[in-house]
């Protein structure tokens, strides 16, 4: 089996672009599921883990701000 690197010719997006696209989604996703894991820390009373995970969401929240601002620049807008 040949592997080969899309380079936007088959979605329409170059790797570059889907790329930074992805990051920014995964980035999002990732700090809705950080609440998730806050809110069953926070029931069972363990302080430490809702302070790693809320400065994890936090980390998720920065990287999806650039990533949209840097999606906006190259989008012209």
């Amino acid at each position: 089996m040949t592997t080969s690197t899309e380079g936007g010719e088959i979605t329409g997006t170059k790797d570059k672009d889907y790329n930074l696209i992805w990051f920014t989604e995964q980035c999002l996703s990732n700090a809705l599921r950080m609440e998730t894991y806050v809110q069953d820390a926070q029931r069972s009373g363990d302080e430490d883990l809702v302070e790693f995970f809320r400065r994890a969401q936090g980390e998720s929240q920065k990287g999806a701000e650039q990533g949209k601002a840097l999606l906006a620049a190259r989008l012209g807008r």
